[in-house]
This record gives C-alpha cells, structure tokens and sequence, in this order.
C-alpha cells in the first residue's frame, strides 16, 4: 500500500494554528474540517501527522533547488545555455546570504535562495518537535512506536541536511510557542550528536514493516541514515574535533551496513533502480533496493504546490539543437531545460565498454519524430531518412579514439548550419545530428549546440533517471517517486568506511559487489536501452499523430558499438579489480588529473569516483565533496565554471540572511552588525 495521496496541508509550523485532517484511508485522503492545535493531543491527530511528515520530502524535488543545491558546483555537472541557478554553479559575488534576483544579477527570480532549503527544513523539524512532544497521548503502544520512529527519523534527515550544507545550526528540538526570536547557534560537534540521537532513536522504534507503503521509513532506512551522519562526523570537514569518535564510528557504520544490506539486497539488473520505470508505482519503486523515496503519483489534487519537476533537469535542449529533427512533447520522457549538462569528469570515469551503467544511465539516441529540412534530406539519396529512423546520435567514446579523426569535418557545431554527412555503418542511413565526445583527442563534448558558444552548450549526451512518460501535459508535474537512499549506496558508505579504517582491500572487495552488478551479463544486448519514456505506452493521451511518431522515434537502442568500436558480443564483462594498488585506467586518470598519493588518498578518491559511477545525478554530489574537503580540487579540476571563484569557504553554504535579519538578542534588542556578522559563516 502507497501513500502517495496523503500529501495535502496537513503540515505544521510554528505559527499555523489550523490544518487539515487526515482520513484513516490515508489513500483516498479528503479534505474535511479545521481543526486546532489540540487536535494534535489526540492519538488520532497524532498519526495524521506522523502521515503527513512524508510531505516534507516533496518539497526537494519540485524546483531548480532540486538540482541547485545537490549538483551545481561539483566535478560532475556544469551549466548549460539555462542559466537559472547559475551562481550555485560559478560561486560568483551573486552567491551569498541574500540570494540572486534579476535586480542582483540573476538570469530570472527563479534562482534559487540559500533560505529555501532551510526554512523548508525547519518547517519539517517544527512538525516532528509536536509529535515527539505530544507522545503522552498516544493510546496504542505500537502506533506510538511507529509514529516516534517517524518524527524522530524526520527530524535527524533535516538537521543533516542542515548541517551538511550549513554547518553549525540552531536546534530547536521542542514545540515553539509564540513568536521566538532569540536563538542560539550549536556547535557542529553539537549538531551531530543531536542528529545521531535521533536517528538512534528511529532506528530503535521502527521495524521493517512498511506499513506506510514502499519507500517509506523503516530500521533499515534509520540504519542506513545513521551510517551517513557517523560518517560525515568522520569526514574531514570535521577533523578539527572528530578525532575521539572515529574508531567508534567507523565499527558501527560497518554494522549498520551490514544490516541494511542483508535486510534490502540490490536489484539485479541497474535497470531497475531507475530506467525500468513503466508508470505510476510500478515494479521498480518497489525493488527491494530503495530505503526512501519521495512519493509521487498521478493525483492533482494530492501533490501540493510543488509536483516532481526533476524530469526538466537532467536532459539536453534536444528540438533546438537537432534543428527539430526530433520534436518535444508529453510523449518524451523528460523537458529540454537543460540545466545540468555533465561534464567531461562524468563521461570520463566510466569503462564504456565493460561498464554496463553508463549505458543504462545515460540516453544516447533519439529517433526521428520529422523530417525537418526535406531538400537536405533528399540530398543524401538512398541513405536518407524517415520518421523513426536515428536523428541523433551521442557517441561516448574515449580520448585515444582516433576513429573518427579524419571525419571531424561532418560533425556540425550548431544546429542551424548543421553539416552532419555521416552514415550509420549499422545501417546505411544518414544521421542529422551526431556528436562524439572526443575527436582527435581533444574533448569536444561542450562544442555542440544551437550557441555556438561551449560555455552555454545546449546539447549533450543526458541523464535518464528521472523521465516520465506518463505526464499528462507538456509541461505538466512528473508522477513517479525519487528514490532518495538506496542499497547501492548503503555498499559505498561501507566502502569509505573501510578505506577510512585503512582496510583498502576490504574496501575493494565491498565495490567489487555493485562492479559486478554493473558488469554485462552472459547473453545480454549490450545495445538494448530503457528508460522512464516507456511509461507513454500506457499513457491515457497515447493517440493521434504524434503519439504514433513517438512510438517510431522511440527506438530503445543505444550506440554502444559504434562508441566503443568493438566486435558485436553477447559474451560478459568484467570489472573486477583485484587489488586495491592496481586501480583501472579510468580511476587513474582521475587520480593524475587531481594529482593525489598516497594508499588513502588515492582509495578515497576511487570510493568518490565509484559514487559517481553507481549514484551519477541522484542529488548527492554536492555533500558528498563537502564532507571530504574535496570540493575545491575537484570542482577546479573538472568545472571549468567553477573553478575561477571556487575556494575552501564554500565548503559551507551561507546563512540566510533573512533568518539573521530577524534574530534579537534575550533582551529584545536587535543585534549588532558584530553580532551578526559572528552568526554568518566564514566569507559570506
């Protein structure tokens, strides 16, 4: 059972007096009456609000902070000719408390604020303080340990997501009454052991039963989110003050693991973590891999002010760069926003050859949906096209590639002159749009475009984890979940950890486990593709001409072969390293590239790079770089964007200038600039 539909206003604040109630079918929810706060010293308030902290989840995915905050900035994704959260990406003077507006120097308004994510967490944590406050009333000792385990889990994930982007934050852990203005700012030490607790505490309340539905919290997700926040207070943001709790930590973090993935093993194919989606909760949001999930479907009325938007995120501006060779609509997965192109770092660090997740993450074809300029068209004779033949081709293939060299001259640069007269040696037919990633060496992947211009790029070989076929408009909300924590990277904290206990080889053999998931399996079609596109199948608007142009178009293949140049095989692959001293190529470049030594060094770079290969796009990287203190490296090495302001203060976000603006001191009085610039953090 899901509760996808639970979702409307029954969330608290600080200053909201009446919500709304939750039905005890949490399925088929209705809005009845107002009710005070009283209703909370109910058992029955208290398990609609316990419901109703699965809301507060939502809220990540359904704008540019989805993105903004997760990925910009990092070694694994830049702008693109979409300039919106642009300064979370440059770290420019337009970055800082206040945040950028077009009066500041912003695209358009729709830049993201540092205040968004903070007061949309604390908004959550006010929720989960009344339920932990108010238990007294509960009646039935197994709805109060469930709900407990709820609050407290919601509770501990938004002070981490506080303190992994903010540092030191206030804690608030009981109900506010009144209007309170005088807080206090916790040390970080003080923040993660509040944060731990917590997610103690849920750990100890909840059971593996998901009686909320699949994707909500159970002891396995509390498990797996109390070894992140043990490891971050290991990780080298923290190592002025961590020294005493890192062998501690690390031991449990190995066991929490442990349970997590004996209790939630891996899907067997990495299809089926994202592109086997087909519709509304289908199969693969109940894989046994997924720990939690923002939950989404197909009810209007039920998704709240902000939809699941991350299908505008992650892909190409593919009509305008193809010179609409390929059209975009309802019956494509995702929206050409293009915001967060890959950068070279991303395509890089995989083995396009052996390495079946690269083809299973990333989309690299898409059929003709109409013949958009007839007279070129003619003009190549027996090899031209149609409407479901390939109109563009992403080739992802390797820098010592040298195959395509002497045909450089017939890969446009934009799609207005494009001067594409290559021939599929597949097929015989012409492609309009074909794009290497390297040619004679050199990286062109940022060369191609309607631009011209390789800092706004407008074309690139994009993402498929969050598409969705089943929209019922252009423009329209997504519907499927956001997986938020899975098993694979349950593996990857138990890998760091290891490294971090200096047990390299350990820490091999653990990535070896998802390296052979990732490996191509006896008898598998290495050029076979899917993704969340799938879903238009079913979908209800699959009628008329362009539903029958996009069945056409979608051809569900890749171009593996013609990538990597090898002989056609349905034979396994194998990505197994056997010693920690012998990392593969890729990993070696990556290690040259940012010029680290040393066994540690060298192994917490490869986990970093692993989580790249296994997690690419599922808005972590931002954190992850944050706590290891490898953001700076990193995003001047690989961001070209970035790399001009990038430095060591950005490890933090900058405190919201709006929530200092309103602090008073215990007497009453406002603070003084002093006073406030000691709140901010250090060079905002």
């Amino acid at each position: 059972m899901k509760i996808n539909n639970i979702i409307r206003s029954l969330l608290v604040f600080v200053f909201l007096l009446n919500i709304t109630s939750c039905s005890k079918d949490f399925l088929k929810e209705e809005l009845t009456t107002q009710y005070s706060t009283q209703y909370f010293q109910t058992q029955e308030g208290l398990e609609g609000l316990a419901v109703s902290l699965y809301g507060n989840l939502r809220w990540h995915f359904g704008y540019e902070w989805a993105y903004a905050i997760t990925q910009y900035g990092t070694d694994e994704f830049t702008t693109a000719n979409d300039l919106t959260s642009e300064p979370w990406n440059t770290y420019d003077s337009r970055f800082g408390p206040v945040g950028a507006t077009v009066a500041t120097g912003a695209a358009n308004n729709n830049c993201p604020s540092p205040a968004a994510l903070w007061d949309e967490l604390y908004f959550g944590i006010a929720s989960a303080n009344t339920l932990i406050a108010n238990q007294k009333y509960f009646t039935d000792e197994e709805s109060k340990n469930r709900c407990l385990g709820e609050a407290y889990f919601l509770r501990g994930y938004n002070y981490y997501r506080l303190t992994a982007q903010y540092g030191a934050v206030t804690l608030q852990t009981e109900p506010v009454a009144g209007v309170v203005r005088n807080f206090k700012r916790a040390t970080e030490e003080e923040c993660w052991a509040q944060i731990i607790s917590d997610l103690e505490k849920a750990y100890n309340f909840l059971d593996e039963t998901q009686s909320r539905g699949v994707g909500t919290w159970t002891k396995s997700t509390a498990a797996h989110f109390l070894a992140k926040a043990l490891l971050f207070r290991c990780s080298e943001r923290n190592d002025s003050w961590n020294s005493s709790y890192k062998e501690a930590d690390l031991s449990k973090i190995i066991q929490l693991c442990d349970y997590v993935i004996a209790n939630h093993p891996l899907a067997n194919d990495y299809n089926d973590t994202y592109a086997n989606w087909t519709g509304i909760d289908c199969a693969i949001e109940g894989n046994s891999e997924v720990l939690l999930a923002a939950l989404f479907n197909g009810d209007a009325s039920a998704e709240g002010r902000y939809g699941n938007r991350t299908y505008n995120y992650l892909n190409c501006q593919w009509q305008t760069g193809s010179a609409k060779w390929v059209q975009r609509g309802i019956w494509i997965g995702g929206m050409e926003f293009q915001r967060c192109r890959p950068t070279e770092y991303n395509y890089a660090v995989f083995d396009n050859v052996n390495d079946a997740r690269m083809w299973k993450s990333f989309k690299t074809i898409f059929g003709c949906t109409q013949v958009a300029n007839t007279t070129l068209n003619e003009s190549m004779g027996n090899a031209k096209i149609v409407p479901g033949d390939i109109a563009i081709m992403f080739i992802l293939n390797k820098k010592d590639d040298h195959r395509f060299d002497n045909q450089s001259d017939q890969f446009g640069t934009t799609a207005s002159t494009k001067k594409s007269t290559f021939i599929n040696p597949e097929t015989g037919k012409w492609i309009p749009c074909v794009f290497p990633l390297y040619l004679k060496g050199q990286f062109v992947g940022d060369q191609y475009g309607s631009t011209g211009n390789p800092v706004t790029t407008n074309f690139w070989a994009g993402l498929n984890k969050a598409e969705d076929g089943s929209r019922t408009a252009e423009k329209g909300n997504a519907h499927r979940d956001v997986t938020m924590a899975r098993t694979g990277e349950t593996y990857l904290v138990k890998a760091e950890a290891l490294v971090r206990q200096g047990k390299y080889q350990d820490a091999i053999n653990v990535v070896n486990i998802l390296r052979a998931r990732a490996q191509w399996k006896n008898g598998e079609d290495r050029r076979a593709y899917v993704d969340g596109s799938k879903a238009f199948e079913t979908n209800s608007l699959n009628t008329g001409t362009a539903a029958t142009n996009y069945k056409n178009a979608n051809l569900w293949i890749n171009s593996y072969y013609i990538s990597t140049g090898i002989t056609e095989t349905t034979g396994p692959s194998n990505l197994q390293i056997t010693s920690y001293m012998s990392l593969p190529a890729e990993d070696e470049a990556v290690l040259s590239s940012l010029g680290v030594s040393g066994d540690y060094n060298r192994m917490l770079n490869f986990i970093l790079n692993e989580r790249t290969r296994e997690l690419d796009g599922e808005w972590l990287r931002w954190e992850d770089l944050s706590r290891t203190k490898t953001l700076v490296l990193r995003a001047k090495t690989f961001n070209a964007r970035a790399a001009t302001n990038i430095d060591d203060h950005h490890n933090l976000r900058p405190i919201p200038q709006s929530f200092i603006d309103g602090l008073l001191n215990d007497d009453g009085t406002n603070l003084s600039d002093e006073q406030k610039a000691a709140w901010q953090n250090p060079g905002y």
